[in-house]
């Protein structure tokens, strides 16, 4: 009997020890299993975030190295000895002033021609400078037009109507047309020289007045009493009084 509970007892033993290494192979199996997935999930990561950096930092490299490229190419190689780019005015001429009135469809157009310019502007700016100092912008886009463009139109009664505060003067103009550099850039090759030699002038028209509303013409009389007081006026009026009398005294002899 005791034997038989002896073996009894060892072989419940047995299996608790055995099922207990049995259990610990399994969690350590799980354990295991759940750390080499964790390992392997960061060491995807890792390459991961590396790629991302490595393929942003080739991009961002090559992207610069692009644009520089682009930039290089597209830079203008002007010689020194290459003459300085000119504007020159061909309306309306400039031997003469020319006089525009300030009125309802009425516009002014300015044009030109370039010489010699290598270096493109990318815009020009046009304005027009009065004797009185004020500078006012020429055009419809506020004095700002492309730097290909070879004229502009400017609506002065447009202007005059929609800037109360700042309006066109009676008075002689200078044009003023330059580009990139500014309006006081110094010459240099292929480069657009600014331009103010164009003078024109701006005035505006009276009102008319129709006779039967009282029209009179102030200047007239004035006029006439001074040719009056002049030393022709007697001279005029002598020779008739002695061209009278000596034809009354022929008259009187026949």
């Amino acid at each position: 009997m005791e034997k038989r509970q002896q073996q009894g007892g060892g072989q419940q033993g047995g299996g608790q020890q055995g099922g207990g290494q049995q259990g610990g192979g399994q969690n350590g199996g799980q354990n295991g299993g759940q750390q080499g997935g964790q390992s392997q999930s960061s060491q995807a990561q890792s390459s991961q975030s590396g790629g991302s950096q490595t393929g942003s930092q080739t991009g961002s490299q090559t992207g610069s190295q692009t644009g520089t490229q682009s930039q290089a190419a597209s830079t203008i190689s002007i010689p020194q000895t290459a003459p300085a780019g000119l504007l020159t005015v061909t309306q309306p001429p400039q031997q003469s002033t020319s006089y525009y009135k300030i009125a309802q469809n009425q516009f002014i157009t300015f044009g030109w021609n370039f010489s010699y310019v290598l270096a493109t502007p990318t815009h020009l700016t046009i304005s027009a400078v009065a004797d009185n100092g004020n500078t006012y912008p020429v055009g419809p886009t506020n004095g700002i037009i492309p730097g290909t463009a070879s004229s502009v139109v400017w609506d002065t009664y447009s202007y005059q109507t929609s800037h109360p505060n700042l309006p066109l003067v009676q008075a002689q103009y200078t044009l003023k047309i330059w580009g990139d550099q500014g309006p006081d850039a110094a010459r240099a090759p292929g480069y657009l020289t600014p331009n103010s030699a164009l003078q024109f002038a701006l005035y505006t028209p009276q009102a008319y007045t129709p006779i039967g509303s009282g029209w009179s013409c102030a200047g007239c009389s004035g006029a006439m009493s001074q040719f009056m007081t002049t030393p022709a006026f007697a001279g005029v009026l002598a020779t008739l009084l002695v061209m009278l009398l000596s034809g009354s005294i022929l008259m009187r002899r026949i």
